[in-house]
């Protein structure tokens, strides 16, 4: 009976240590991410007018729900290198959105229902976040942030590419022996594998404008477009900046190169 007793422990604690050794060779590290081309890549690289424009109203009306873009103000839409809506367009867009208001005329900030007083608002206004503090953000979003997308695509590795891996990469079966955690989803371009926001582009999720087809595969790259402005709104100007420093620098080593052979060959003279 002894005998029977310490047979089955030991085989209890056999298979206890082949499930915690299975448990231990899933590597649940983010896979390296997709390898995507981009417009606005490299020292002669630019902004895709049309793509921003469309990342733009990916953003609004996918991203906003959840997610800030606390550095840009709708004035910058109509700005030389970024998405270049005409005046009338970032004033509708504007119009569009809704931000506190402020004291009124009696120093009230919210209405007899507890409610912020809101306006529309206008082109020197910042993107309105979609939560008015972290706490209530958390608590619509089962206990997770969501992060501000301002930087995004600069505070990540990979930048572009990874946001793009992210955002194309929800649906895949996870591997066996990976467990996914109640309220989570599986993802893995995200470290740890489970991420909390479940997939937000879907096919067709979005209307474009100009008839573009809405793609996942589309939205992602229109989205992650965006957002590599949104971080870097200047980028255009300061690769003009570069070049023409680097013609100025040029030209100045020519110069100097001239007249240190002048001067040289005075000397040679003497």
């Amino acid at each position: 009976m002894r005998l029977a007793l310490r047979i089955t422990l030991a085989a209890g604690l056999a298979v206890g240590l082949v499930g915690a050794v299975s448990a231990q060779e899933i590597d649940t590290h983010a896979r390296a991410p997709k390898h995507v081309e981009y417009e606005f890549e490299g020292p002669f690289g630019k902004y895709d007018r049309a793509a921003l424009q469309r990342g733009y109203q990916v953003y609004k009306e996918v991203c906003a729900a959840c997610h800030s873009l606390k550095q840009i103000a709708f004035r910058n839409l109509m700005d030389h290198g970024g998405p270049e809506f005409s005046e009338a367009q970032a004033r509708a867009l504007a119009a569009a959105a809704k931000v506190p208001a402020g004291p009124n005329d009696k120093g009230e900030t919210h209405n007899d229902s507890g409610e912020v007083l809101t306006r529309s608002a206008v082109l020197a206004d910042y993107f309105p976040a979609p939560f008015p503090n972290e706490e209530a953000a958390r608590t619509a979003n089962a206990g997770a942030l969501p992060p501000d997308l301002s930087l995004m695509v600069k505070a990540r590795h990979h930048g572009a590419a990874y946001v793009y891996s992210l955002l194309t990469s929800y649906g895949e079966k996870p591997p066996a022996g990976f467990a996914v955690a109640k309220g989570k989803y599986y993802n893995p371009y995200f470290a740890g594998w489970n991420i909390g926001m479940p997939q937000p582009v879907t096919n067709n999720g979005v209307t474009y404008s100009d008839g573009t087809k809405a793609s996942i595969e589309q939205q992602a790259h229109d989205v992650v477009t965006f957002l590599a402005w949104a971080a870097e709104p200047k980028m255009e100007q300061r690769k003009q900046m570069g070049f023409a420093v680097l013609i100025f620098l040029l030209a100045f080593a020519s110069v100097l190169g001239l007249a240190y052979k002048k001067v040289k060959g005075e000397y040679a003279l003497k």
